[in-house]
């Protein structure tokens, strides 16, 4: 096959503010797909002023709002009260005469609601520690905050109170990169009485506005709320503030809640949550204190969308801050991690993303009829199409995955009506592995954007400098990476099991274990390299070259199962390599690479969504122990984060400190990181669900003792399932 092609580097590319670099071939099949086609990639910036290593964040639905540990949004920075993709505000100060207040203490309540303990500094007139101050914050669509204000001086003190208002209406893309001035374009409009201030912008058919409403009202100074009290010896004072959310025709009202007090029917959103599942115990309080932050997690991280003929449905969304919307890989993956804890999440992505899967050709949208979705946005620059995310297709992996959730889904529930209800969604998610996904007859799947904006990698490691050579080179696209290989082989005898079951389609399942079949020949001879003990290469790029760095995905391959068994022991061995694994978690990239960086995104960082399913797949063949290695470091990762596992952490040896280093930038909470303790109690447990029952194939390590879940529900009944070392127990309750 003859390939013509630019010979630009990535990074002359990334240099001229573009990543990636285009090969196309002549019998390349898709219309529309250009020669030198090129991605934008990061732009050089200074990165905003930070919110500081203690900043809080409050998230509902598809509301957050991000500040300092002061309850502050001081302007200019990444935080802010953000819905539907739109920063609702920008600036949110508190002062007391004219000085920033002071923390004493504060904490994030639930994942709705936080508390603030400040305090003043010395001021003149007023001495330090002389006024105590709460604020009590609740998010969910809008914002409710109530301050309370308490004085502590034997004497009248006259104190102004002033809250600094603004707003820039950015778009969530704009926030992480560069805010464009909409300031000529935004309105100011104030109540005459003081209680209320509005800030309007539009552009075209979009528009959005930001209502600041206060009980007592106070007096308005520029968009600033300002009270002047004259307190009493002793005196208190307090302010009741709602901040209802109008984007386009729609206005949203903040939910009222007592801040952390649940009501004692237990009738709010997390305690239904809690109700409705697994009760968990263990021998291991740190497991406990783990499995219970990820659970108080996970709806947080739920979102809600109206499907026609099924009504309301709920799916994981993908991490605060900057992806609180529904994703295609991070969506699947943390529906799988989570099945045994029902089936509810995993429906609704499954539901969800056929409901949005491609239908057409669309280059600005990386659209191709059957793939399944990336990221959907609804924001200023996407309704306005200067951004294609709406939705936007740019990943090679979600539709594979969305194949491997509805077999996981159907093996967890044996519903095979919904399975039925999504033929032709599966088939068209066949059908795109091979017209589409396979860019050039070469029986792999391969991805290039052909949109402006797109994104030169899009596997999971969708960094624009993710996937490299060993020597820190780029490669050329069309690139495919191996653990995209592993999915399909997966995906397609998943699928075959389906046309076996509830699709009756024997022809289907004899074409789909052939080509799998097919496809693991071909693997493991095109991507193995004998070279440093033996491993998969990352990929194949452009020119069908071996992208020969050692990374996290060969342990990704052993999750799919592609690996023959006579590799699995060396592909075990390098994963818990001193290059690989660190102590506290299997790097992204070997530390003997050249682009190791243990702080890099994808180049030597630790994710533990990547760690749960590398640890499944040890344990998938064999090695157990190995497996428990990975579970045991990343439980006690999370032990120096409040029992929460970020999106990814720093690759540093566990010998450099006594805590694992964070990521500066990940996401917390992350779904695919909230989730991965399930599957690692999946892993440890060797809890499988097949033909209406529950296995279990337990190798639990004597740190974590007894694991005892009772009602597991699968195939609509409940189970409980106990395991200690390699004995085990399953009872059917009901």
């Amino acid at each position: 096959m003859t390939e013509t092609a630019s010979r630009t580097t990535a990074q002359e590319t990334e240099n001229a503010g573009l990543a990636g670099v285009a090969r196309a071939t002549p019998a390349d099949p898709m219309p529309g797909v250009t020669r030198d086609a090129r991605v934008p990639g990061p732009k050089e910036r200074s990165l905003p002023p930070e919110l500081g290593p203690d900043a809080l964040a409050v998230l509902q639905g598809r509301s957050f709002m991000l500040s300092d540990s002061v309850g502050d949004v001081p302007g200019g920075t990444i935080g802010g009260l953000v819905h539907g993709d739109t920063r609702f505000l920008s600036k949110w100060v508190l002062t007391v005469n004219g000085a920033r207040l002071l923390v004493l203490r504060s904490r994030v309540v639930d994942y709705y609601s936080a508390a603030f303990f400040l305090t003043n500094p010395d001021l003149p007139g007023l001495p330090a520690n002389s006024l105590a101050l709460r604020r009590l914050r609740f998010v969910g669509n809008g914002l409710h905050e109530r301050i309370l204000l308490q004085s502590f001086l034997n004497t009248p003190v006259r104190l102004e109170v002033r809250l600094a208002i603004g707003n820039d209406f950015a778009d969530l893309f704009e926030i992480k990169d560069y805010v464009r001035d909409r300031s000529a374009a935004i309105t100011h409009m104030h109540a005459t009485d003081g209680s209320e201030v509005r800030l309007g912008y539009a552009s075209g058919d979009y528009s959005v506005e930001t209502i600041v409403q206060a009980s007592p009202a106070g007096r308005i100074v520029g968009d600033d709320l300002v009270w002047d009290l004259d307190l009493p010896p002793k005196g208190e004072w307090r302010v009741e503030l709602h901040v209802p959310l109008k984007l386009g025709g729609l206005e949203l009202q903040p939910t009222r809640a007592d801040f952390g007090e649940k009501p004692e029917t237990g009738d709010d959103p997390l305690s239904r949550w809690l109700a409705d599942l697994p009760r968990f115990e263990s021998d291991s309080d740190l497991l406990k204190r783990v499995v219970a932050k990820s659970t108080a997690d996970l709806p947080a991280l739920r979102v809600a969308l109206q499907v026609p003929d099924e009504g309301v449905i709920t799916l994981p969304a993908a991490g605060l801050p900057w992806f609180l919307t529904l994703f295609g890989r991070d969506t699947l993956i943390t529906a799988y991690q989570a099945l045994w804890l029902g089936p509810t999440l995993a429906r609704g992505a499954l539901l969800a993303l056929a409901l949005l899967q491609g239908k057409k050709l669309d280059d600005f949208k990386d659209e191709e009829p059957g793939k399944i979705l990336h990221e959907y946005r609804v924001g200023e620059l996407t309704q306005l199409r200067l951004k294609p995310h709406n939705p936007y297709y740019g990943t090679a992996d979600a539709t594979l995955l969305w194949l491997i959730l509805l077999s996981e889904y159907w093996r967890w529930t044996g519903d095979d009506g919904l399975v039925a209800s999504l033929r032709g969604n599966a088939l068209a998610a066949l059908d795109w592995i091979d017209q589409y996904g396979d860019r050039d007859g070469d029986g792999y799947v391969e991805y290039q954007t052909r949109s402006p904006q797109g994104l030169g990698n899009q596997c999971w490691r969708d960094s624009w400098d993710g996937v490299q050579f060993a020597d820190g080179t780029l490669p050329y696209l069309p690139i495919a990476t191996a653990e995209i290989q592993g999915y399909v082989y997966d995906a397609k005898l998943r699928l075959a099991e389906l046309a076996d079951g509830p699709l009756a389609d024997a022809a289907l399942a004899k074409r789909l274990r052939h080509e799998a079949e097919l496809l693991r020949e071909r693997f493991n001879r095109d991507y193995w390299i004998d070279r440093r003990g033996g491993y998969y290469a990352i990929g194949l790029d452009g020119d069908k070259r071996q992208i020969d760095s050692l990374t996290s995905n060969i342990g990704q391959l052993l999750w799919t199962g592609i690996v023959p068994n006579e590799r699995a022991a060396a592909i075990a061995a390098q994963l818990m390599s001193d290059a690989l694994f660190s102590g506290w978690g299997v790097r992204t990239l070997s530390r003997d690479d050249a682009g190791y960086n243990p702080i890099g995104y994808h180049l030597g960082t630790i994710w533990p969504h990547d760690n749960s399913l590398i640890a499944l797949g040890l344990a998938r063949y064999g090695f157990r122990d190995e497996a428990n290695r990975i579970v045991l470091a990343l439980l006690e990762a999370a032990s120096f984060s409040d029992y929460r596992l970020p999106e990814a952490f720093a690759g540093f040896r566990r010998s450099v400190g006594t805590f694992p280093v964070p990521y500066p930038t990940a996401c917390s909470p992350q779904a695919w990181a909230t989730a991965a303790p399930f599957l690692f109690i999946q892993a440890m447990l060797g809890l499988e669900a097949r033909v209406d029952r529950l296995t279990l194939d337990p190798h639990v390590p004597d740190e974590i003792g007894r694991i005892f879940i009772s009602r597991v529900p699968a195939f609509g009944k409940f189970w409980d399932i106990e395991a200690v070392g390699k004995s085990s127990h399953v009872r059917l309750t009901e």
